[in-house]
């Protein structure tokens, strides 16, 4: 039982605990920066990307988990790869001049997008089954399929 309940859920774990990592590379990067006096500066760009990317994580998590839960693990834990691949460009563009984090920013918004449609489309898709009876659930998880490699698009 247990066997089937992490096959429709490995791919969003393992994408969990990579963010887990990536949180903890941002943290260890403000801790480093706190400790070297020197640039003040520096300190404060890192620090403040680090918050900006902590202000979006519950977000980024909530719609992975729907959307893989909701419809197909999938293209739920390839968005969530690519977002975190984004915000780690958001991160080090931050680090450097604050133009150079927009890419990222923008990159991981549409990232989000994508995973917010998802969700909205397998609940969709779960009240057309409930109420009418209808199930278009592989015909959704195909489009999705095809529609996430799209994010790879810049």
């Amino acid at each position: 039982m247990l066997s089937v309940v992490v096959e429709h859920i490995f791919l969003l774990v393992i994408v969990t605990l990579i963010s887990v990592l990536q949180n903890a590379f941002f943290a260890t990067k403000v801790e480093r920066e706190g400790k070297e006096h020197n640039n003040k500066t520096a300190f404060e760009r890192v620090s403040c990307a680090n918050r900006n990317c902590m202000d979006s994580y519950p977000t980024f998590l909530a719609v992975m988990w729907c959307a893989g839960l909701c419809l197909n693990q999938a293209p739920a834990a390839f968005a969530g790869i690519i977002y975190l691949v984004a915000r780690q460009k958001y991160f080090v563009g931050y680090m450097g001049q604050t133009s150079q984090s927009t890419p990222g920013y923008l990159f991981g918004k549409r990232v989000l997008a994508f995973l917010i449609l998802m969700c909205i489309v397998g609940i969709f898709n779960y009240l057309l089954v409930r109420y009418f009876g209808s199930d278009y659930k592989d015909t959704m998880e195909m489009i999705t399929n095809a529609a996430s490699a799209l994010l790879l698009i810049p």
